[in-house]
């Protein structure tokens, strides 16, 4: 016999008419927002191979960041340089995280969905170009 808990029973109730889902308990510390964050990663890790990734940010909150990538070499665990938001302008206030890879899951695009806990910001990356002047 079936009871309500039962996934193979029709999501209604004794009277037949449809029952609204229960809402789950939010479990994130902190709401996401769905942004999009141009952001530069590569690994801090001298040991681990190098990559660079320039990816747009799905959803972001105060302590997290999930994105879809097609580099292969993230792992849960990796710590990460992240500077977001990132830009090429030179007057742009960039700023660097240091991060670690929280989940790792494989879409099916063939990319990458990764989450990435934000554990300390390192400081504001400067682009100035203090290099010999331009003609007047």
């Amino acid at each position: 016999m079936a009871t309500q808990q039962d996934p193979i029973m029709k999501n209604t109730t004794t009277g037949g008419s449809p029952r609204l889902p229960v809402s789950r308990t939010e479990r994130r510390g902190t709401r996401r927002c769905k942004i999009t964050q141009l952001m530069r990663i590569r690994p801090s890790d001298p040991n681990v191979d190098h990559f660079e990734d320039m990816r747009g940010s799905a959803s972001v909150s105060r302590s997290g960041v999930y994105f879809q990538s097609s580099e292969p070499n993230y792992e849960v665990g990796m710590r990460l340089f992240v500077t977001m938001p990132y830009s090429k302008d030179p007057a742009s206030m960039c700023r660097e995280y240091l991060a670690e890879v929280v989940r790792r899951d494989v879409l099916p695009t063939g990319m990458f969905g990764i989450g990435i806990k934000i554990l300390m910001e390192m400081g504001i990356q400067h682009t100035y170009n203090f290099g010999a002047p331009g003609p007047r």
